[in-house]
């Protein structure tokens, strides 16, 4: 059976739709039939997963390497090759901690580690894929700094340099590894440099015409015209925040700053044009002492904010698609909070951990759609959702599950349809009715009692970590960045 007849033979076979409740957005008419993945394979720490040009091949970040699956048959996704600990013949190898890779023609860089692993490699592997199933891994690129995520178009390679100072964006040539420029936000205005780097970590970026977009935690997102790297030019900014406000926090503070919005500023991408600019709000809840010694819930998860940058210079926000509810918002309890997403034609493809995957109508971006939403919290905690390709009169988007707890790695296949869930389960106890309370950011703690969840009780794998949104192991990259790439250095001298 071929991919149309698949979906014509779904389409036609549909039970009746269930009645879904719908969070965030208003919802449209549902496709006659429920809307459920059509294929999924386990993908052992699965990450982040790119499309290729022709939508048919998904290539998986995949923490201790990378996979390469075929789509074409989306209810049957196929492993085409599984690469392993790469590097492993150097002396510091292998090449681990790969949360990111992206994709440039007949080239995926898979980058990493995404956290600092002290006496391991760090950089850019370049690998030739123009044969999907048999990848060619031609050059690595060694850095003085860990890569939590890139951006790859026209030969170069957009990368976070998270190096405990300035946090530059890098900007390197594919083919030499040379680099080409970077850009800090401490560049355009010094009072940043007085921000702890955790609070200003360069988290991703996205590039449109050779603008990079840059999303910097509490610095907010930036827009950077890179038509001459060496000569970086800022065209604007997304609420950037205070730097004299923020780096007069107290310790505390600064916790429950990291943690809680405004701020947050996680992943960007825009639409097809460039006009429209999404950015993704990562953010959780953290209990704090009243004065009279009851607590309450400060924060929450955040969605997805919707800008208008058709002027750079003056950015308008048009929406915000909001996270579905989470029974426990605490950073050791439900996610449900931004996480990756993509935009193709008019429509919003969103991931928000357990809170699941999401498609919406942006067509007017004032007034967003929900047209679907599935999720199955138990099994999976989704990474990203991203737009494949179009056949018949629907089409298919991915997303990537990671692994954690009782989540499963895998890569999942879904119909690019308007549909609700059959009976959706609940995502744990029924949330709180006590609304959260979001405040705009404190020069000083408030109480000085904000308290974060232990180590042993976020949904990570290992400890807590100094600069949420990073995942395991960055406690490492706040704390102990400076040290670990003093050894670098010693070593590779």
């Amino acid at each position: 059976m071929d991919r149309r007849q698949f979906l014509r033979t779904v389409g036609a076979s549909a039970l009746a739709v269930s009645t879904a409740a719908v969070v965030g957005s208003r919802p449209a008419t549902a496709h006659p039939g429920p809307f459920e993945p059509l294929g999924r394979i386990d993908i052992d720490g699965a990450k982040e997963a790119v499309v290729s040009a022709d939508g048919e091949t998904v290539f998986v970040a995949a923490t201790s390497g990378y996979a390469v699956v075929d789509i074409s048959a989306p209810d049957r996704p196929e492993l085409l090759a599984e690469r392993r600990d790469p590097l492993s013949d150097r002396e510091d190898g292998p090449f681990r901690g790969l949360y990111d890779a992206k994709f440039d023609g007949d080239t995926l860089l898979v980058v990493g580690p995404a956290n600092p692993i002290p006496g391991a490699p760090a950089g850019v592997l370049v690998v030739d894929v123009s044969d999907p199933a048999n990848p060619d891994e031609i050059a690595f690129h060694e850095t003085g700094f860990p890569i939590h995520n890139c951006f790859a178009a026209d030969g170069r390679a957009y990368l976070t340099a998270n190096d405990g100072d300035r946090n530059p964006l890098v900007v390197l040539d594919i083919d030499s590894g040379d680099e080409l420029g970077r850009w800090s936000v401490v560049d355009v205005d010094d009072r940043w440099a007085d921000v702890p780097p955790s609070m200003r970590s360069v988290h991703d970026v996205w590039v449109h015409d050779r603008v990079a977009h840059v999303a910097l935690w509490d610095a907010g997102t930036w827009l950077v015209d890179l038509s001459d790297p060496a000569s970086p030019s800022v065209l604007g900014a997304v609420s950037p925040g205070d730097p004299e406000e923020i780096a007069a926090l107290t310790p505390r503070g600064r916790n429950r700053e990291r943690r809680t919005p405004p701020g947050n500023h996680h992943y960007v991408a825009t639409d097809d044009a460039g006009d429209l600019l999404g950015v993704g709000v990562e953010s959780w809840a953290i209990e704090v002492d009243r004065d009279d010694g009851t607590t309450e819930l400060v924060g929450g998860p955040s969605g997805v904010e919707l800008w208008d940058v058709t002027d750079p210079a003056n950015p308008e926000r048009r929406s915000t698609i909001e996270p579905p509810a989470s029974p426990d918002p605490t950073l050791g309890g439900v996610w449900t909070t931004a996480h990756n997403f993509d935009f193709r034609d008019d429509r919003l493809y969103t991931s928000w951990y357990r809170g699941g995957v999401k498609r919406h109508d942006v067509s007017d971006p004032t007034d967003p759609v929900e047209l679907a939403w599935w999720r199955d919290p138990e099994r999976a905690s989704f990474w990203t959702a991203q737009y494949a390709y179009p056949f018949a009169d629907e089409g298919v988007f991915v997303a990537s599950s990671r692994g954690v707890d009782d989540a499963s790695p895998a890569l999942y296949t879904f119909p690019d349809h308007a549909g609700n869930q059959r009976d959706p389960p609940t995502l744990g106890a029924e949330p709180t009715t006590e609304p959260l309370v979001n405040t705009p950011t404190p020069t000083t703690s408030p109480s000085g009692n904000e308290t974060a969840a232990p180590a042993s009780e976020t949904e990570s794998s290992t400890s807590t970590t100094d600069a949420p949104g990073f995942g395991p192991g960055v406690g490492a990259a706040a704390l102990g960045v400076a040290g670990w790439l003093a050894r670098r250095h010693e070593r590779r001298d």
